[in-house]
């Protein structure tokens, strides 16, 4: 009997298995109401997108970034997971993808410095105050995140106490919506990646300055939500593994050292980014260009990975899983372009995977 390619074994994280290794990645949308009760409610929108690629085959899907608080939201659209009321568009959105094959997941962040900026497709500016929508962002310390964009006002310790548990609340109103994977977001220069890098910290208490004082924050999320999520569920953790800066930002070798941290905190998987954090950034962007630093965390801790960044050919993702480089896949540009991947994925390299009954008579 012949193997199956590597992107179509399943792969199991505590009482979860992935039925294959083609994962989509947190995207946001940015289509969810701004205001009144509705903010930040999954609508049709979000219910249509994701039912597609569950159809096309992902065996995680990773919904957006979901703020844990109002002012943790990267636009007034984003999706948020802050109130009660907002479980049950989510829990519409997991059942689906549930009933049809696909492990639901979802992934839980702060936008810190980088909250309150307009959709990407008017620009990425901050919003204008005139509109009603915009508020004051906060982060680590008062250092802007780019010209343009406000000085955010520093945390103070109870209120990093606060959010902390806002992210522990969150969890646990994914686990009641059905979700069976929840992320936590530490990448992408948001909050729990702000306080990570000393480009964006620059605090003197106990939440700056060390490499210790600095994953505290991030840490005691973990254990916030470690402690709310059930011991058969698993936990990731996306990280930036580099803010691709020559002085004064997170490193790899930082990534590795806080990657075991993450391990022997209860995370099960490490979803590997980078960037994203501002400062003068030079990123070499081409195919698979953050895979190494996946495989590194892979080789270094033995925590399992999931790559992502320019993973756009079926014959590539596979290499990168049978070469041992990743566990796990993750597609996020060209799942948008392109809602049925896996199951052209598994055509092209020779694999079959289940279809919908009314789609199995014409696939």
């Amino acid at each position: 009997m012949s193997t199956a390619p590597a992107l179509f074994q399943p792969f199991t994280l505590r009482s979860v298995t992935f039925p294959n290794r083609a994962w989509m990645a947190p995207m946001c949308q940015y289509s969810a109401k701004p205001a009144g009760p509705a903010a930040g409610v999954a609508g049709d929108w979000h219910f249509a997108h994701y039912a597609s690629r569950a159809t096309g085959g992902a065996g995680l899907i990773l919904l957006e970034a979901t703020a844990v608080a109002p002012e943790g939201r990267i636009s007034p659209f984003d999706l948020g997971i802050w109130d009660d009321a907002q479980i049950e568009g989510l829990r519409r959105i997991a059942a689906f993808l549930t009933d049809h094959g696909t492990v639901p997941g979802i992934q839980i962040g702060h936008a810190g410095r980088k909250a309150s900026t307009q959709q990407p497709w008017k620009s990425r500016g901050p919003v204008d105050p005139a509109t009603g929508l915009a508020w004051q962002p906060v982060g680590p310390s008062p250092v802007a995140y780019a010209e343009g964009h406000p000085v955010p006002t520093e945390l103070t310790v109870e209120r990093i106490h606060e959010i902390t548990a806002r992210f522990a609340d969150a969890a646990r109103r994914a686990l009641a919506a059905g979700f069976r994977v929840v992320e936590v977001h530490g990448a992408h220069g948001y909050l729990l990646g702000e306080f990570l890098s000393p480009h964006s910290n620059r605090r003197t208490d106990a939440y700056g300055g060390s490499f210790d004082n600095r994953v505290r924050f991030a840490l005691e999320v973990v254990d916030a939500v470690r402690a709310v999520w059930p011991e058969e569920l698993p936990l990731f953790f996306r990280i930036s593994a580099t803010d691709w800066l020559e002085e004064q930002g997170w490193t790899p070798d930082e990534t590795v050292r806080f990657a075991a941290l993450l391990r022997e905190h209860g995370v099960d998987l490490l979803d590997v980014s980078t960037g994203g954090n501002g400062g003068p950034a030079r990123i070499p962007v081409a195919p698979g260009y953050q895979v190494p630093f996946a495989a590194r965390v892979k080789t270094e801790t033995g925590l399992p990975v999931a790559a992502v960044g320019l993973i756009t050919e079926s014959a590539q993702a596979e290499k990168i899983l049978s070469n041992g480089e990743a566990d796990a896949v993750l597609l996020g540009r060209e799942l948008l372009r392109d809602a049925s991947w896996p199951r052209r994925a598994a055509r092209e390299l020779g694999a079959k995977i289940p279809a919908p009954a009314p789609y199995s008579w014409a696939i």
